[in-house]
C-alpha cells in the first residue's frame, strides 16, 4: 500500500453532534468499554476492562500532566487578547522551564492577535498572597507560531504562574468554556509530568480502584511521557495525506521502562495513541543508532515518513537494546527524544499489540492510527459505537482493540 496517497475522504464518517461528549461520566471509569476482538465486537463497563487482559502481559501509560495553557490579557482598549502556549522556548527543556523565575519564553498560538500588533501586554493577580504582575511581549514569527516573551516581579516559578492565572486548554470541539471541574476530569489520576495542551484522553477512564485491578490480574505497568501538542486537533485538510504536516511532540522513557519492554520481548499493551507514538518511535531510534551509535540526541528524531522510507532489519528487542546502551554509554537515566511519526494504513506495528483508545474525529490522522491498527477493519467498530450510543472524543467512552 502507498501510505503517502491514502485519501482522507475514506476515513470521513457522520458524527452527530448528539454523540459527542460534553461532559464526562461520573465516576470515570463507568464509561462504556468497546471490545473488539480479532474482528468481533462486544461491549462491557470499562471498570471490567482488566478481565479481557491476558495476565503477564505489560500495560504503558503516558504520564503527562496537561498544563493551564490559556493566559488571557485585556488591552486599554478593551480587546482581550487570548495566548495559548504550545512549547518551551527559552529554556525550552519543559522542567527547567515550569521552574523559571523571572521571566521565560514559550512558542504561542495567538487569538485576536491582529489587535496586538506592538506594545507589552500586562495583567496583575495574586499568588499565594503575594501580588504579581506578569508581561507579555511579542517578539517575532517562528513558523505558524509566534515566540513570546514572558516577565515577572516576584520570585515565583512558572508553574506558580501558570496554576495562579492559566486557564486549562479543553479541547475545540467540546464548543464550551472550561469549568472548574476539568481540572480534574481533564487529567488522568496518574497524571505527573507537566508539559501537555491536550490530555492523553484514553487514560482518563482510569481509577486508582481499576489500576489495582489490573495489578490484581497480573498486568504490569510501566510510564512514559509524551507531551500532546495543540496540533493533536488539527485536522487532515490536504486530499491526500502526504500533503499533511505531523506536528513534533517530545517524547521521555527511562531505562527502567525500557529494560520492562525487553523483558516482555518488546511486546505492550499501549494506554491511548499518545503511548502507540512513543513506542513505535523508539523502534526507530534504535534502528538509527545501529547505524550511527554516537549520533546526537538533538538527532534522534523519529521524521514523519520515516517508517515508510526506510526499512530497518532489526528486531523490536535489539532497537530497545540500542537505546538501553546509548544511555549508558551517556550516563544517562532517560532518553529524551521527539517524533512527528504518522501512523496510518500500511504502518507495520513493532511493539504495540493491543490498544485502549478513545474514539476519534472523522478524517483525522488519530483514526488512521486506529484503521493501521485493525487492518483497515475500523467501520466495524465505529459502526458499532454510534447504533450502541456510545459517547465520542476526548470524554467520550472507550474501546479495547486486539487485531
Amino acid at each position: 500500500m502507498d501510505t503517502k496517497h491514502i485519501h482522507i475522504s475514506d476515513f470521513n464518517y457522520e458524527l452527530p453532534e448528539k454523540c459527542i461528549a460534553k461532559f464526562p461520566v461520573t465516576p470515570r471509569d463507568h464509561s462504556k468499554l468497546l471490545i473488539y476482538d480479532k474482528g468481533n465486537v462486544s461491549e462491557d463497563v470499562f471498570y471490567n476492562i482488566a478481565n479481557y487482559l491476558p495476565k503477564g502481559e505489560l500495560m504503558v501509560f503516558n504520564n503527562t500532566r496537561v498544563i493551564q495553557a490559556r493566559i488571557h490579557f485585556r488591552k486599554e482598549t478593551g480587546a482581550v487578547i487570548e495566548v495559548f502556549l504550545l512549547e518551551p522556548a527559552q529554556p525550552s527543556d519543559y522542567e527547567l522551564m515550569f521552574q523559571s523565575r523571572g521571566h521565560c519564553a514559550w512558542l504561542c498560538m495567538v487569538g485576536n492577535l491582529k489587535k496586538w500588533k506592538e506594545g507589552t501586554l500586562q495583567r496583575s493577580f495574586n499568588v499565594r498572597g503575594r501580588d504579581v504582575t506578569l508581561k507579555a511581549v511579542r517578539r517575532h514569527e517562528q513558523g505558524t507560531s509566534q515566540w513570546i516573551d514572558f516577565s515577572w516581579d516576584d520570585d515565583v516559578p512558572f508553574a506558580d504562574i501558570l496554576d495562579a492565572v492559566g486557564e486549562l486548554p479543553i479541547p475545540p470541539y467540546l464548543n464550551r468554556d472550561t469549568e472548574e471541574s476539568d481540572k480534574i476530569t481533564y487529567q488522568t489520576v496518574y497524571s505527573k509530568i507537566k508539559g501537555s495542551v491536550a490530555a492523553p484522553t484514553a487514560g482518563l477512564h482510569f481509577t486508582d480502584g481499576v489500576l489495582r485491578s489490573i495489578d490484581n490480574h497480573g498486568i504490569e505497568r510501566e510510564e512514559l511521557t509524551l507531551h500532546v501538542g495543540a496540533g493533536t486537533f488539527r485536522p487532515v485538510k490536504s486530499e491526500e495525506i502526504a500533503g499533511h504536516d505531523m506536528h513534533t511532540e517530545y517524547i521521555s522513557v527511562s531505562r527502567a521502562t525500557l529494560e520492562r519492554l525487553v523483558s516482555h520481548d518488546a511486546k505492550a499493551i499501549a494506554v491511548g495513541t499518545t503511548s502507540v507514538r512513543t513506542l513505535e518511535s523508539l523502534y526507530y531510534i534504535g534502528a538509527r543508532l545501529a547505524v550511527n551509535p554516537d549520533v546526537s540526541e538533538e538527532d534522534l528524531h523519529v521524521a514523519q515518513w520515516e517508517p515508510y522510507d526506510t526499512h530497518p532489519r532489526i528486531t523490536p528487542v535489539e532497537a530497545l537494546n540500542n537505546i538501553i546502551s546509548y544511555l549508558d554509554r551517556n550516563g544517562m537515566g532517560a532518553f529524551h527524544g521527539s517524533t512527528q511519526i504518522i501512523i496510518a494504513p500500511g504502518y507495520d506495528y513493532k511493539i504495540v499489540k493491543m490498544l485502549v483508545t478513545n474514539f476519534h474525529q472523522p478524517q483525522s490522522t488519530l483514526l488512521l492510527l486506529v484503521s493501521a491498527f485493525v487492518h483497515g477493519d475500523w467501520r466495524r467498530i465505529y459502526d458499532y459505537a454510534l447504533a450502541n450510543d456510545f459517547r465520542f472524543l476526548s470524554y467520550g467512552d472507550s474501546s479495547l482493540i486486539i487485531p
